[in-house]
């Protein structure tokens, strides 16, 4: 065929596209439009970014807003050394959150301790439930049983001042110890069978306590837990705090304040289903409540004493 046919046949026809390199999963026998392969790099960085990048991990909390505590809400308490960080605890679980109740993880030292009362002194936390108390001296960041010297480790409410600490259970009463608890001597048998949660220590009188009595409401003694003598407040109580000067008590039938230790009291509207009160330690406007969610615990959050409630 003459050059001038071939140029006549060819002309007007455009030349072949030129193929575009193949991707390393083309080239592995996997093919993909641009458009997979585009979700393919976006999954990807997903995966990436949510892992805190390669070669790292995090730890996600419970739930945005809610502690694992298992199938009951014992108690909710506040460090009065770090501004913030809360405790809520249940039979099977604690969980701790270090932004005012807004994200949550798993306390794995305290698994099963059915955590019901609950104090600080120091650098030193306790909490106490059926296995006995648990003890802290890392300011609440690992727990070990401290057993030792107990008479009975059914201990459903707690307090402490020092190494002055108190007890409260079914099977004993009332009992204290001044020792730290190497020993402990019994001050009521006839009280503190229904006790629940914090005893409240006096900051300038370890003799002057308040406790939640689940049969008659708050309860006071100004002997060190020798005697007891009602302060009214709601009934059943199962929690009480304090806020400066002021007192609170909360269980089932829902919490109210006294400004003038127990001789009067005044409700406080609570969101729906709330039950524990906690006053924050560092500033008396704070109140923390939470409600109950299946195994976890909703914490909702008042910065005006109570008056109004959000979550965190």
């Amino acid at each position: 065929m003459s050059k001038s046919r071939r140029a006549t046949q060819t002309k007007g026809r455009r030349p072949a596209p030129r193929r575009p390199p193949k991707t390393w999963l083309q080239r592995n026998g996997v093919w993909l439009g641009a458009g997979a392969l585009a979700l393919v790099a976006v999954v990807v960085v997903a995966v990436v970014v949510s892992n805190g990048g390669a070669g790292k991990s995090r730890s996600s909390p419970a739930k945005e807003g809610a502690g694992l505590v298992g199938g009951d809400f014992h108690s909710l308490v506040a460090d009065p050394a770090t501004p913030g960080r809360l405790f809520v605890g249940g039979h099977q679980a604690v969980s701790v959150s270090a932004d005012g109740g807004r994200t949550w993880s798993a306390v794995k030292s305290l698994e099963g301790a059915d955590a019901m009362g609950w104090s600080f002194a120091g650098n030193t936390a306790y909490v106490t439930g059926h296995p006995g108390i648990n003890r802290s001296t890392d300011g609440g960041a690992s727990f070990r049983k401290a057993n030792d010297g107990l008479p009975d480790t059914d201990v459903h409410a707690f307090g402490s001042s020092g190494s002055t600490l108190y007890a409260a259970g079914p099977a004993n009463g009332v009992i204290g110890s001044t020792n730290g608890g190497k020993t402990w001597e019994t001050r009521a048998s006839q009280a503190g069978q229904s006790f629940f949660g914090q005893i409240l220590v006096g900051p300038n009188d370890d003799q002057h306590l308040v406790a939640a009595d689940a049969r008659t409401g708050a309860v006071g003694s100004t002997d060190g837990g020798r005697t007891w003598h009602g302060l009214g407040g709601p009934s059943s109580a199962v929690w009480v705090s304090r806020g400066g000067t002021t007192l609170y008590s909360s269980g089932r039938q829902g919490g109210a304040r006294s400004v003038d230790d127990g001789k009067t009291w005044q409700s406080l509207a609570l969101p729906s289903g709330a039950t524990l009160v906690e006053a924050d330690p560092t500033d008396t406007k704070i109140l923390y409540t939470g409600v109950q969610d299946g195994d976890k615990v909703q914490v909702w959050v008042s910065r005006d004493g109570g008056l109004n409630w959000a979550r965190p």
